[in-house]
């Protein structure tokens, strides 16, 4: 079989060096002698020539002042000059090119860089039935009399959402727990909701099997709410919220067919008016909180050996309020299905927060260790 013309055989006395030397080829310039040199598979080129590898072994040529051309290693040198010249040359062209194909001609690739961002074509909507579905979503500031209470309401929640998505690319730990919270329980609820109105459809269709026809009730004049929420936890909300109104739909239709009570329809709906409007708060506290201006800074930084005293405040504070972060959270392992966190971090970083996180651990179960005593003692009720 005929020998590769890339890469001809070494004559015995350097194949003999390259033995004595593993991981070391042989590029010849034309008529030139076999020069060998450090590769690496990661390598842009084809011979897995290493920049990197070779900046170490020529330190003292490439960063003398005036580099001696005596120097048995000077054709080497030339090569990594050489070899640097070319890695720019493939970068700038990379750069024009947007990293297309070869096979791409470059007056296609850099039209990349024109096309326009992704728009809605059309507006997205959400139509409501139901007064109780409508409150839901719009919520109620306290009446200035003080008669009624604020309740929190979907479109507050979805903007308190929108902050603490935000809030991620900072690498803020306790913004990525909220989103996690919110992931876990928004779903939940909406899954309720749903099983339960199948529940109570199969009543219906019962009515219906015997001949009794029941259509579940909706709005003579439904209203149709445009959304243009700037954060997918937005329409998240929005999809619980129509949940909710077809639930009250279902429900009501019960009521209005002698199926259920007054009291058991009412009771029905706040089976869940109470914990979506929990989770409403506890979601809109997270934002409150995490946006002050004291703890808009807040990233998992603080919380390693050395941080400034500004950062210790910070964690400081928001220990205080919320407690500590969960270890895992804070060591970045679940993440939020929604996130703006992208931060590459090297091995050494990934190390240090897992001992962070390990400490964290340590200490909520040092915390849990003295409530356990304290419970045992007859010091906490």
């Amino acid at each position: 079989m005929p020998s590769d013309p890339i890469a001809p055989p070494l004559p015995r006395s350097s194949q003999a060096l390259a033995d004595d030397q593993p991981g070391l080829l042989d590029p010849v310039f034309p008529g030139g002698t076999p020069i060998l040199f450090e590769t690496d598979d990661r390598s842009p080129f084809p011979d897995r020539y290493s920049i990197a590898r070779e900046r170490e072994k020529l330190a003292d040529l490439i960063d003398a002042d005036d580099p001696d051309p005596h120097d048995p290693r000077w054709a080497r040198y030339e090569l990594y000059l050489q070899r640097c010249d070319t890695l720019k040359q493939m970068e700038a062209e990379y750069r024009v090119t947007a990293g297309a194909d070869a096979t791409v001609e470059p007056v296609v690739a850099t039209q990349l860089r024109d096309l326009g961002s992704l728009v809605d074509d059309g507006v997205d909507t959400m139509t409501l039935h139901t007064k109780e579905g409508f409150r839901m979503f719009m919520g109620r500031r306290r009446d200035p009399a003080g008669h009624y209470n604020a309740i929190p309401g979907g479109k507050r929640v979805a903007s308190s959402l929108k902050a603490l998505w935000a809030l991620t690319r900072n690498n803020n730990p306790y913004a990525d727990w909220a989103l996690l919270r919110a992931d876990h329980r928004i779903p939940e609820l909406r899954r309720a909701l749903d099983h339960q109105a199948q529940l109570l459809s199969a009543e219906l269709k019962k009515r219906a099997d015997k001949g009794l026809g029941f259509g579940i009730l909706k709005s003579r004049e439904p209203k149709v709410l445009e959304l243009g929420f700037r954060s997918p936890y937005g329409y998240v909300i929005a999809e619980l919220i129509v949940e909710f109104d077809y639930y009250v739909r279902v429900v009501k239709t019960l009521g209005r067919k002698a199926l259920f009570s007054d009291k058991e329809a009412h009771d029905a709906i706040r089976q869940f008016t109470r914990p979506m409007r929990a989770a409403f708060e506890e979601f809109i506290r997270f934002e409150t909180w995490l946006t002050k201006p004291d703890l808009l800074a807040l990233s998992r930084a603080d919380f390693l050996p050395g941080a400034d005293a500004h950062a210790q405040k910070r964690v400081a504070a928001v220990t205080g309020i919320f407690g500590a972060v969960p270890a895992g959270i804070y060591a970045g392992h679940p993440i939020s299905r929604h996130s703006q966190r992208r931060i590459a971090i090297s091995y050494t970083e990934k190390a240090m927060l897992e001992r962070v996180a390990a400490d964290i651990a340590a200490i909520d179960s040092e915390r849990g260790a003295a409530g356990d005593e304290a419970t045992d003692d007859g010091l906490v009720d």
